[in-house]
């Protein structure tokens, strides 16, 4: 048994595969499910209208700081079985649904899958690449996700135009449910004795209470707590991408299949970028990323509230994707560097709790906000909270990787 991505190459492609499959259950919502809302179920009101983020974003939020625990105590592969299983039943109450009550328990069982399955094939790469190329691991790893996100999102806006909002569409969603499950509980194999290998190389024993991890992931420790607030951040942008930007260009008229163009555009420009700023950060270091990606985010933000073409829209989303992908892996980058192998899948848990709660956060806030003021306003509101972010990296993180740590505290050199 041997660390690195070349030497584990078998499992880790698998497992790169099995979260492509992870990003197309998301991805089967992202240009349909707000066209469902107003045409099939006659939604009147932003906030009511996103209520099916709130629920997704707060079950995968807590289901992501269960997955790091459960990862420690019962392995791995466990949780990731149990995620699929837990997918299987969304297409097809997305299919059913005769009320906007079942879309919002969909999107439950949604948020407890992603949770599990996601979180836990981030685990299993960080197990398996090592502490020197994290930062590509985990590029692949998000990449695969949202690229995904991206082809189903596009594939359901035409499949929409073409056969109508329903059934078609999720039965993408349905398809993928069944070959992740299939794929993780009879291919993948459990990557604790990596983490375990790593961790006995380490001077420290490293064992933390759960409620010490919390604290120090959310609180005290800087790179660990600004990466926490800042994934959270992220997230509430994509909460509202998700929520809203399909309703805002709906009210410039352009037509299902071009919604699903800037729909697709954005995590598309995010997953591919991935491919190259995960292993960029492997040699500039993490913090600049970190920053430049969300100050990238916000001037993005801000076009998006102040233009009105498809041209013009089709750019900021590139934009918007290039920033996302600077922030992304190189955040779970982050955490893998400074968390010890003995509580790192829960540090990884108590990260992605808050970085998941922007979407709960994001659909509260855009809402509310687009209820009283209009969705340009709430767009324009979450780019000021963005730069603020990028601003509190810029100030309290340190350097993180271990090969670059010419600014880190004294007594983590």
């Amino acid at each position: 048994m041997r660390l690195g991505i070349r030497a584990n190459l078998a499992q880790f492609s698998l497992l790169v595969a099995v979260n492509a499959l992870v990003g197309g259950m998301l991805g089967q919502e992202r240009t349909v499910l707000p066209l469902l809302a107003g045409e099939t179920f006659d939604l009147t009101g932003y906030t009511f209208l996103l209520t099916y983020v709130l629920a997704f974003g707060l079950t995968k939020a807590a289901t992501n700081y269960f997955a790091g625990t459960w990862s420690d105590r019962f392995g791995r592969k466990p949780v990731l079985v149990a995620g699929w299983l837990i997918a299987v039943p969304v297409p097809l109450l997305l299919i059913w649904a005769p009320s906007w009550g079942w879309v919002i328990v969909a999107n439950i069982l949604l948020g407890m899958s992603q949770g599990l399955t996601w979180s836990t094939t981030v685990i299993m790469k960080i197990d398996l690449a090592g502490p020197e190329r994290r930062g590509l691991a985990m590029g692949l790893n998000e990449a695969a996700g949202y690229v995904a996100v991206a082809v189903t999102a596009l594939a359901t806006g035409y499949l929409a135009a073409r056969h109508g909002l329903r059934p078609a569409p999720f039965l993408l969603g349905l398809s993928y449910a069944a070959l992740g499950l299939g794929l993780s509980a009879l291919a993948v194999r459990e990557t604790r004795d990596h983490a375990q290998l790593e961790a006995a190389g380490h001077h420290s024993r490293g064992e933390l209470t759960d409620q010490e991890v919390f604290t120090r992931t959310t609180l005290t420790e800087p790179a660990l707590s600004s990466a926490s607030q800042a994934g959270m951040v992220n997230n509430l942008n994509d909460g509202l991408a998700w929520g809203l930007f399909p309703i805002l260009f709906a009210t410039a008229g352009l037509s299902v299949a071009r919604i699903g163009i800037l729909a697709a555009l954005y995590p598309a420009v995010w997953g591919l970028g991935q491919l190259v700023t995960g292993p960029l950060s492997d040699r500039r270091g993490r913090k600049r990323m970190i920053t430049g990606g969300m100050l990238v985010q916000a001037v993005a933000l801000a076009v998006i509230a102040a233009v009105s073409s498809f041209a013009l829209w089709a750019a900021a989303a590139v934009l918007l994707g290039i920033g996302t992908a600077m922030v992304y892996p190189t955040l779970l980058a982050s955490i893998g560097d400074v968390a010890h192998p003995a509580w790192r899948a829960r540090a990884v848990g108590v990260y992605r709790l808050w970085r998941d709660g922007g979407f709960a956060i994001g659909a509260v806030l855009a809402g509310v906000i687009a209820d009283l003021w209009g969705v340009r306003a709430a767009v324009g509101v979450v780019a000021a909270v963005t730069a603020l972010s990028g601003l509190v990296v810029a100030l309290r993180m340190y350097e993180t990787h271990p090969r670059r740590t010419s600014d880190l505290p004294r007594g983590k050199r």
